[in-house]
């Protein structure tokens, strides 16, 4: 009975691990930087960001640590526009 118990134990660690890996990397291949184009006037200027610039920066906000960490993309994000840009879409700025 214990090793039956065991054995379903395993199974069990086996699937949670298998189905971890999988949602990072499904949440990995969502992460596009180039899908915040939309942003760049707003991002680089004082112009506000556009409606498609919200839903898009919304759509990334799970990876926006990692734009801030890259340092390529940190001077876009990482800047009192970037911050700006994502207080007016209602995107709460991530402590990284």
């Amino acid at each position: 009975m214990m090793r039956v118990s065991f054995v379903a134990l395993c199974v069990v660690a086996l699937a949670v691990v298998i189905y971890s890996s999988e949602t990072r990397t499904a949440e990995a291949k969502t992460c596009n930087p180039t899908k915040l184009l939309p942003c760049m006037s707003a991002l680089t200027s004082s112009s506000p960001p556009s409606t498609s610039c919200c839903s898009r920066l919304k759509e990334q906000q799970p990876c926006l640590c990692g734009y801030i960490k890259n340092p390529a993309l940190k001077q876009y994000v990482d800047n009192p526009n970037g911050k700006r840009v994502a207080s007016t879409c209602g995107v709460p700025y991530p402590k990284c």
